[in-house]
């Protein structure tokens, strides 16, 4: 007899990955749970009707909306249906809820009612983007969509251009090539990327250049399909000790401890803590 599944218990909340372009990825375990779920969640309610009838499935229980217009109202709501024993599949129209889709709201609610979560894994465009651009992937952050007003965007991406992790960016269409040139302007042409477009589809199509080539592809044609942006993380600086005191000495003329201005500044700069200490402390005592 096979384990009992740990979903099938009633009075949780079931946060499930949908496909991000090809139906045939979504796993036995969603489809059952599609069926069987007694309340089920959705991004867009007719997105899940045509995912339903793709996987030739009909859900039982009742079908609500929880998009980013409703979702903090809807939160609670479904916290009630977990806490009275019920089970609850939340869904987005793509990929992984509360991966820069909804989905937080309504898992704090549960969480902070005591109610049990827990998640169905399954297709994310992030990772599968991160994956197949060929760009380190030991430490990477997810930053969703950029700003849309070109001075916020300029002063997101200006905040992000020394961190060492690889980036991965959601973008729409007719912004990318906007925000490539954004990109290259804030992180220097040079930077390694790649545009991952309509993963898992028909038309899947990755480009992987440096983000100057990138923009300038982007402006020669209309780029088209769902998009993820990913950049490498910022090249290791090559510390000198003495524009590192200069930055310590600026922070601590600040208020800030010089212990914890040295810590800052190594850290940023990849440098040993011990000897910029050091070297501080005598600067300060000569």
């Amino acid at each position: 007899m096979p384990p009992a599944d740990p979903t099938a218990v009633p009075g949780r909340l079931l946060l499930a990955a949908t496909p991000i372009g090809d139906v045939e990825d979504a796993s036995p375990r969603l489809r059952r749970l599609l069926e069987s779920a007694d309340v089920v969640a959705a991004e867009d309610t007719r997105r899940l009707h045509r995912l339903c009838a793709a996987l030739g499935v009909q859900p039982t229980g009742r079908v609500l909306s929880c998009h980013d217009h409703n979702e903090a109202d809807r939160a609670p709501q479904l916290a009630g249906e977990v806490a009275a024993g019920r089970t609850v599949l939340l869904v987005t129209d793509a990929g992984m809820p509360s991966v820069s889709d909804p989905g937080y709201r309504v898992v704090r609610a549960c969480i902070d009612a005591g109610a049990p979560v827990t998640v169905v894994p399954g297709p994310s465009a992030a990772l599968a983007a991160l994956a197949v651009s060929g760009l380190p992937s030991a430490r990477f952050a997810v930053e969703g969509f950029p700003p849309r007003r070109p001075g916020a965007r300029a002063r997101a991406l200006a905040e992000l251009a020394g961190d060492p992790r690889t980036l991965v960016f959601f973008e729409s269409p007719h912004r990318v090539g906007a925000t490539l040139a954004a990109m290259a302007e804030a992180f220097g042409a040079d930077r390694p990327a790649a545009v991952c477009r309509e993963l898992t589809k028909t038309y899947e199509e990755v480009v992987r250049d440096d983000l100057g080539a990138l923009a300038r592809w982007a402006a020669e044609g209309e780029v088209r399909g769902e998009i993820c942006l990913v950049v490498a993380g910022a090249p290791a600086r090559t510390a000198d000790p003495e524009e590192l005191l200069e930055e310590v000495l600026a922070l601590t003329g600040q208020g800030v401890r010089l212990k914890d201005a040295v810590k800052q500044v190594a850290s940023s700069a990849g440098a040993d803590s011990r000897g910029l200490y050091d070297l501080a402390s005598r600067h300060r005592a000569g």
